[in-house]
């Protein structure tokens, strides 16, 4: 049974990140709920617990990060020089930014978000500092901006929790992938069924946890997309901070952070690698 409408959850979210997006900061959710307390921790605080370094978060151009995310894909994203990056739901851009140093001058960061005020925030961030290697791209994750066989890795942030049609965002992340090319997720997913009242909340949907899905559906959907290698690995010490996302509930009863890894196999026919 369908329990909320996807364009209804689109427009949602989409509100939401906007306001994120115009208010600069947050707390490492969306909820408004979460952000009123004085003692919410500094975005800085909240990109350590989420595994950045110190480093990371002060080379990155002021504005980029704001907060958002439930763990650090770079650390399991292995970039190379020279490679292609696609990330999804790049917001202001941190991810991409810290991308770009990895791949170098000979490699390609392209974000893509559906939330137009964060592409002006991300756009207006990377001129400011003048990467040259990173673009960003109005577009719904579920129909990615970019052509087939395209990126090498693709990284996401607490992402594709938020999308109704999560098996077409593993469907178009296997697209755009070269063959070989891998993805590298950290995510929320769900350690139980979640009750159809968080479910039905829009605000907890907006807040990344009741879009969650459950870690063996987010198997059967990498599979069903053509992935093997599939990795996923729930972060218990995650808790901590999810806790902070929804106050008073018992969210984290069904909710954890996760990484997700997964490989566009050599065998992988019908797609053409194309260099835009």
């Amino acid at each position: 049974m369908e329990l909320l409408n996807p364009d209804q959850v689109r427009q949602a979210v989409r509100q939401n990140y906007a306001e994120v997006a115009q208010r600069g900061n947050t707390c490492g959710c969306t909820a408004t709920s979460c952000c009123s307390d004085e003692s919410t921790p500094s975005i800085e605080m909240i990109s350590l617990q989420l595994g950045y370094s110190s480093s990371e978060i002060i080379n990155a151009p002021e504005g980029s990060n704001l907060g958002l995310g439930c763990g650090n894909p770079q650390v399991i994203a292995a970039i190379q020089p020279g490679e292609t990056v696609i990330d999804l739901g790049s917001g202001a851009g941190f991810d991409c930014f810290l991308a770009s140093r990895q791949v170098g001058n000979s490699g390609r960061v392209i974000g893509v978000d559906m939330t137009p005020e964060m592409i002006q925030r991300a756009r207006g961030n990377a001129a400011r500092e003048g990467y040259n290697n990173v673009e960003f791209r109005l577009g719904e994750i579920e129909h990615l901006p970019v052509a087939d066989g395209f990126a090498d890795v693709i990284i996401s942030n607490c992402v594709i929790n938020l999308s109704p049609d999560k098996p077409q965002v593993f469907r178009e992340a296997f697209r755009t992938l070269k063959v070989g090319g891998r993805l590298a997720i950290s995510d929320v997913v769900a350690s139980a069924v979640l009750p159809e009242d968080i479910q039905r909340d829009l605000e907890l949907l907006s807040g990344c946890i009741a879009g969650a899905a459950l870690i063996g559906d987010i198997e059967e959907m990498l599979k069903d997309a053509g992935f093997v290698n599939i990795r996923i690995t729930p972060k218990d010490e995650s808790r901590d901070f999810i806790r902070n996302w929804s106050p008073g509930s018992n969210a984290t009863d069904y909710v954890v952070s996760a990484t997700i890894q997964a490989v566009k196999p050599p065998e992988a026919s019908g797609f053409s690698q194309d260099t835009e």
